[in-house]
């Protein structure tokens, strides 16, 4: 533990205060979690760089999601794993900047990338004859480059306002990664001002993303809502539908952890959060765009007969 005055060197994340058996059942829970997370969205990445049906803007992006959810569930599920296995896991203080820069980005820029999704469903419904135009492949690596810009941008700030403060009331992290609610109840030196720019900058990002969503969606539906047959109503709105629950998933977290402040909250609360986003959701999002996609059903039906073929042969 860092004695006031020590410099902290090195962290000990404690992770879940758990019975032995507890925790190693755990362990093989978020084993299996990563493992699906890692098989699923490399799964969706090569079933849309290998079917030409799914050569389009929405795919496009969808592609990216699937890399951004297997690189933030990386940046945080194996240090986990290690946690549960060994009960306290000590990390180094660079280890531990690294991995809340990493976390910082990837979360950041899927924010920003699911509100470029609900985009370019708005121009896919609203205005479908110019939607092969408006989204060419210059706009749509703009669009995803815009993400990641901003996303780092975000990340470079919230990253030296953490880990410019001074460490030394103990060295232990009561989380089972580097995060910031559990960093700030360590610091010994003044939090505030960091705290308003790192929150301010979380609601921005936030806000930004969630009003691009909120309008796009408000100009769908209206649009829906002008279809006259039911069947077109549905078939319209099912394009938009597993982004929509994607984006009620990993927002309504977001929005639990990080704009809620650091005045009275329950780091176990916390942990339990953080596991949702951090293992489930990177999990669940593959199975929402497979189970709700009729394409993506199809071009993975067409995929498995195309493998069974290929073994008989």
């Amino acid at each position: 533990m860092a004695e006031n005055g020590t410099v902290v060197t090195e962290f000990v994340l404690m992770g879940f205060q758990l019975q032995a058996e507890l925790q190693m059942g755990l362990f093989f829970v978020f084993l299996i979690f990563y493992l699906v997370t890692i098989a699923g969205n490399l799964g969706m990445i090569l079933l849309i760089q290998s079917d030409p049906r799914l050569q389009t803007p929405m795919y496009f992006f969808l592609s990216h999601l699937s890399f951004l959810d297997i690189c933030y569930s990386s940046v945080i599920v194996p240090q986990l794993l290690k946690t549960l296995g060994t009960d306290k896991t000590v990390i180094t203080y660079e280890c531990c900047a690294t991995q809340f820069f990493f976390f910082t980005l990837y979360a950041s820029t899927e924010c920003f990338l699911l509100a470029v999704m609900a985009y370019d469903r708005y121009v896919a419904v609203c205005n479908p004859l110019l939607y092969a135009t408006a989204m060419t492949p210059q706009t749509r690596l703009g669009l995803v480059a815009g993400a990641y810009a901003g996303a780092l941008v975000n990340s470079v700030i919230r990253t030296g306002c953490t880990f410019s403060l001074s460490f030394c009331k103990s060295n232990h992290v009561d989380f089972f990664f580097c995060d910031l609610p559990p960093l700030l109840k360590l610091a010994c030196s003044e939090t505030k001002p960091r705290e308003l720019v790192i929150y301010l900058l979380a609601f921005v990002v936030i806000t930004i993303s969630i009003s691009v969503i909120l309008v796009s969606y408000l100009y769908i539906i209206t649009a829906i809502l002008r279809i006259r047959t039911s069947g077109g109503k549905a078939k319209t709105f099912s394009t938009c539908a597993s982004h929509m629950m994607a984006v009620a998933l990993f927002f309504g977290t977001l929005i639990f952890m990080y704009l809620k402040g650091n005045v009275g909250q329950s780091l176990e609360e916390d942990k339990i959060v953080s596991v949702f986003y951090t293992a489930v959701i990177p999990m669940l999002n593959p199975m929402v765009y497979s189970f709700r996609n009729k394409e993506v059903k199809e071009a993975l039906k067409k995929a498995v007969n195309r493998r069974k073929v290929s073994q008989i042969a």
